[in-house]
């Protein structure tokens, strides 16, 4: 069988990755579309990456079995206005993933179409790297979205002031270059394979997430890859951490004046991505495992 993942948008997804090998180990295979006019007419399983989904696209593959995946809510500015749209305009598929019940309740479709719940997940690579780290040239490391950093400015100047230094893996916009290459050592981009030896060049990993919806309610898979690669972690306090970290029985160290003493590294090796993959009922509705 070919599944056929639609991902218009910009956004790096690491679990299309995880998809293609998890249905490869099935004997199955996916192709991923950055257009929706790609994807062949006579396609049985069309993947949507939501994102708006055209109706046009819709009708053109109407005898496809359609799944919308809902990785996040909408970001600001007017998130619930996006989120409403997206409840009143997509097109109606057979099937739903959502993240989380968070992310479910904040879409609020409440047409009767079946879904369950796809949380984020680490590659397996990253677990290797628990054994294998050396001396960290680095305090602190951030993953991740480097736009998100804006209002993270005057923390990363206060840890340059104390003397801490930090690795940034990514790619920073352009009105932040500048201004980030003087308060860190700047990877730009990345091959994601590359990013667990990065890990272990620092001695913790920074989670810098503001305290905002939809945020504090969504999944941080780069806390799940620092505590996959062995890393204590410091992170800003919100909702999702701290249940993260009492579901898990970890411990993390909360800024302002982090206390790094009694950090506990939880083992996420259930959130490989084929362990969190194999616990979807859908394969079996797709008639793909048995």
């Amino acid at each position: 069988m070919l599944i056929h993942f639609i991902h218009p948008g910009s956004a790096y997804l690491p679990e299309l990755a995880a998809y293609g090998d998890f249905l490869a180990a099935l004997g199955h295979s996916a192709q991923v579309h950055s257009r929706p006019a790609s994807v062949p007419a006579d396609a049985v399983i069309c993947w949507w990456m939501c994102g708006r989904v055209p109706h046009d696209a819709a009708r053109r593959l109407s005898h496809a079995f359609h799944i919308h995946e809902y990785a996040s809510a909408s970001v600001p500015p007017w998130p619930k206005v996006k989120d409403r749209a997206k409840r009143a305009l997509q097109p109606v598929p057979q099937y739903r993933l959502f993240q989380n019940t968070w992310v479910r309740d904040r879409l609020g479709f409440s047409d009767g179409v079946p879904y369950e719940f796809r949380d984020m997940g680490v590659e397996p690579s990253f677990l290797a790297t628990c054994a294998r780290r050396a001396a960290p040239e680095f305090d602190g490391v951030y993953l991740g979205d480097m736009q998100r950093l804006r209002q993270f400015v005057p923390l990363l100047t206060a840890l340059q002031q104390a003397g801490q230094r930090t690795l940034l893996i990514g790619e920073p916009p352009v009105d932040l270059r500048k201004t980030l290459h003087t308060l860190g050592h700047v990877t730009g981009r990345v091959p994601h394979g590359q990013v667990p030896t990065l890990l272990r060049r620092a001695r913790y990993g920074l989670n810098l997430v503001p305290d905002q919806l939809p945020y504090s309610q969504q999944t941080s898979t780069k806390l799940i890859e620092y505590c996959a690669a062995g890393l204590p972690v410091v992170s800003t306090d919100y909702d999702w951490v701290r249940a993260f970290e009492a579901r898990h029985g970890a411990r993390f160290a909360y800024l302002p004046i982090p206390d790094m003493a009694g950090c506990v590294v939880p083992d996420v090796s259930t959130l490989a991505w084929p362990r969190v993959l194999e616990r979807l009922a859908l394969w079996r509705r797709l008639g793909l495992c048995p």
